[in-house]
């Protein structure tokens, strides 16, 4: 059996606030976008900037969090999987997408006034169920299948 890693690390701006929803089963997942920028000379010697956009889902406690603290225009580091689906729209044609399934964010902003700061992760050994800080976890819950996801 060969190895293999399926890791993405980043840190950019939210590009619009999270979208929280649940499934048939219960289960809370979130999803947003970051923008990464990067600046790059062109041969010519001209700086250009260049902006990439991330698609990310997460799930479960880490998915409320997300909701409730995160908005549009805040900086966070994420890290978690690369993962492609692909689904058939209502209007019959096949469409793909490529997101990060996030498992540990770190909110990188200075936290408003009430507002929690720090990191978040998912739990040792736990497939789907991550914790907050030194929160108590909730009891684990059962892979996520694609049939699952709501958008």
């Amino acid at each position: 059996m060969a190895n293999s890693l399926n890791k993405a690390t980043l840190i950019g701006n939210l590009t619009r606030d999270p979208e929280l929803r649940k499934t048939a089963g219960g289960q809370s997942v979130t999803s947003f976008s970051i923008a990464t920028n990067r600046v790059f000379t062109t041969a010519a010697g001209e700086k250009k900037d260049q902006a990439d956009y991330h698609n990310i889902v997460a799930w479960g406690r880490l998915a409320e969090i997300c909701a409730q603290y995160l908005t549009k225009g805040k900086k966070v580091y994420v890290d978690g999987r690369i993962q492609s689906r692909e689904w058939e729209g209502q209007d019959g044609v096949k469409r793909y997408r490529t997101e990060i399934v996030a498992e540990n964010l770190i909110m990188l902003d200075r936290p408003s006034a009430g507002q929690g700061g720090g990191s978040y992760q998912k739990a040792e050994g736990s497939s789907s169920v991550p914790q907050m800080d030194d929160a108590p976890l909730p009891p684990a819950e059962d892979e996520i299948k694609l049939e699952d996801i709501p958008f």
